[in-house]
């Protein structure tokens, strides 16, 4: 395969189905990267004490895609030589143990996609506009991302 064949691509899905780690870790191999770099964030069944039941997600779509794909942009500003990136969130209900987010990135060595994967999830929980609920035995919790700026603010 000639390398322009495997040009570099950004594969952006939010859904309501199950994530498939297999499926976003093959989206980004490339013959090209000794490396695929993964975060899983899952559903835990506890917080802070309580007894979590599911998390539940809620997106602006439309702007939260445009937001994703600002930060493919910035990782290949950042690491050039970045392959692939691949992020899936999902939305509605995410029982416990099942993914809420999978974020793959491929490149030649392993330094840039570890780092990229860091640097795309720190960014998505910051500025991304998806909201989780946790569900809990006897109430519910929206909960808001300590990293996000908009929360942040002096109220």
């Amino acid at each position: 395969m000639d390398e322009s064949e495997d040009v570099p691509k950004d594969f952006i899905k939010l859904k309501s189905e199950k994530l498939s780690v297999d499926e976003v870790s093959e989206l980004v191999t490339s013959p090209y990267c000794g490396a695929v770099s993964l975060f899983i964030g899952t559903t835990r069944n506890n917080f802070e004490g309580k007894k979590v039941i599911h998390l539940e997600y809620e997106a602006y779509t439309s702007m939260a895609e445009t937001e994703i794909k600002k930060i493919c942009r910035d990782i290949r500003q950042k690491w050039p030589s970045v392959k692939h990136i691949a992020v899936h969130h999902r939305l509605g209900v995410v029982p416990i143990a099942e993914a809420s987010v999978i974020i793959a990135v491929s490149s030649p060595h392993r330094a840039e996609s570890l780092e990229a994967v860091m640097y795309c999830i720190n960014t998505l929980k910051a500025s991304v506009p998806i909201w989780k609920k946790e569900i809990y035995e006897d109430e519910c919790s929206w909960k808001e991302n300590k990293e996000c700026f908009w929360a942040n603010s002096e109220k």
